[in-house]
């Protein structure tokens, strides 16, 4: 599309000369002609000597690396910089993703992002999205994926959902976001990743825990060294709440592991670089739920050279437990998104002392004065909703892929690892299942399983 503030290609006879000088000597030696060459070139070459006006200037850089007055000689006229567009986006689903977290940020964002679409099967939704955004609505996402003029397409679609509407998404041409879980098995994840290469799109995980500043300050704190070579991390997302709705159900892909898991597994696995763990325990529960799908999770993951990772899902969890502890060679680290405490001794002033294998007199025990050092981190103003900033600091980054062909810093393949351990999980822990009954979320009428391409 051309530039409308494109100004007119500049021409030799509209723009302002100055006189030409004499040519031929004009010194009594007749060797200053020579000089006066070599002044009349800078003169013609020079802009401000020529008074081109700066808008006529600028766009000649891009053909030559000087300044060209014979620019209007090309067969095109160059062009500026536009500003960067908005990314045209539509959002599949307006529960509590697609609504709270997705168009939330949108609308504070209308410099980056433009919402031209929602889907939901509920009428209710769609009317809400139709008079608060001023987007169209559809109840069958395929009609919307249907669409030439959208760019980027969020499916926050309940959990079963996922692979196949993104799929949908990525082959009728669509950059697509997924939320958690991105998929139920590794299989299932290399299929929506050879869709995406096959339509040369990118799928786009919606994994913003790890964006969280409290996490992004642990690892800080890790890689500095203070706490010496780190034993075990142990992360902790668990509460105390009963839960009664279709994310209590396996048929859905429902439960704590799927459900919340994907926020702490997630950073669990950039502890381990996104690497397999060579050992994975879990145990699996049901104490407050309705549904047939758990709601206790206890992960335990090892690997070589690195730490022991402890991750918990518990909603059974009556006394609030620290989001974060890391347990050290040197010290230690406790907090969570209201703040971060750390404690370490200096082993260059630590007292000196040495294997004893006789028995110590007295008896005694292994008593000395270590001189801790204890640090504390608060988030700023920024960083103090953090569901807020985790979901800004995604939403910039997608914006710096699409608008100024940045890398993607999450990627489906990172993702993949936490995929294989949480199907992992699941067979380690074969729970009954209820029978399915009323409400069908995978039938019902305008959520296809597969949109005819």
């Amino acid at each position: 599309m051309p530039n409308s503030r494109m100004p007119p290609t500049a021409s030799v006879s509209a723009i302002p000369q100055r006189p030409a000088p004499p040519l031929g000597p004009t010194h009594r030696d007749g060797r200053v002609g020579y000089v006066s060459y070599f002044l009349l070139a800078i003169i013609l070459c020079h802009p401000a000597k020529l008074r081109i006006p700066i808008s006529l200037y600028k766009p000649l850089t891009p053909f030559r690396s000087t300044p060209n007055i014979n620019a209007h000689l090309y067969s095109e006229p160059p062009k500026l910089p536009t500003e960067k567009e908005p990314i045209r986006v539509a959002v599949l689903g307006q529960g509590r993703s697609g609504l709270d977290i997705h168009c939330r940020y949108f609308k504070t964002a209308p410099h980056k992002y433009q919402i031209v679409a929602i889907a939901d099967l509920l009428d209710d939704r769609r009317q809400r999205a139709q008079s608060e955004m001023g987007c169209d609505a559809y109840a069958d996402y395929c009609d919307l994926l249907a669409r030439g003029d959208i760019e980027l397409v969020v499916n926050a679609l309940p959990s079963h959902l996922h692979p196949q509407a993104t799929i949908d998404s990525l082959n009728t041409g669509h950059h697509t976001i997924c939320e958690k879980p991105l998929a139920w098995s590794a299989a299932e994840l290399d299929t929506m990743i050879a869709a995406a290469s096959e339509a040369d799109r990118l799928l786009l995980p919606f994994q913003q825990s790890r964006n969280a500043p409290q996490f992004q300050k642990l690892l800080q704190i890790i890689d500095s060294g203070v706490l010496g070579r780190i034993v075990q991390v142990s992360i902790s997302f668990s509460g105390f709440a009963r839960r009664w709705d279709w994310q209590t159900l396996q048929e859905y892909r429902g439960g704590n592991l799927l459900n919340t898991g994907p926020h702490p597994m997630d950073q669990a696995m950039r502890l381990l670089d996104f690497k397999m763990p060579e050992q994975i325990l879990c145990a699996m529960d049901r104490a407050n739920t309705f549904g047939d799908a758990e709601d206790y999770v206890k992960v335990l993951l090892r690997t070589k050279d690195k730490p022991v990772i402890d991750v918990e899902i518990s909603s059974c969890t009556a006394f609030p437990q620290p989001m974060y502890t890391v347990h050290g060679e040197r010290g230690g680290l406790s907090g969570g998104p209201a703040g971060l405490t750390w404690r370490y001794y200096d082993p260059q002033k630590a007292p000196e002392q040495m294997l004893i294998r006789s028995p110590l007199p007295g008896p005694s025990y292994c008593r000395e004065e270590l001189k801790m050092i204890e640090r504390s981190w608060a988030p700023n103003e920024d960083e103090q909703n953090s569901f807020t900033y985790m979901s800004n600091a995604y939403y910039d980054s997608v914006f710096a892929v699409l608008r100024e062909a940045a890398q993607p810093e999450i990627t489906p393949q990172q993702v993949r690892v936490q995929i294989a351990v949480i199907e992992e999980c699941h067979r380690q822990n074969h729970l009954s299942q209820l029978p399915p009954q009323g409400f069908d979320l995978s039938s019902a009428e305008g959520w296809p399983k597969e949109c005819t391409t």
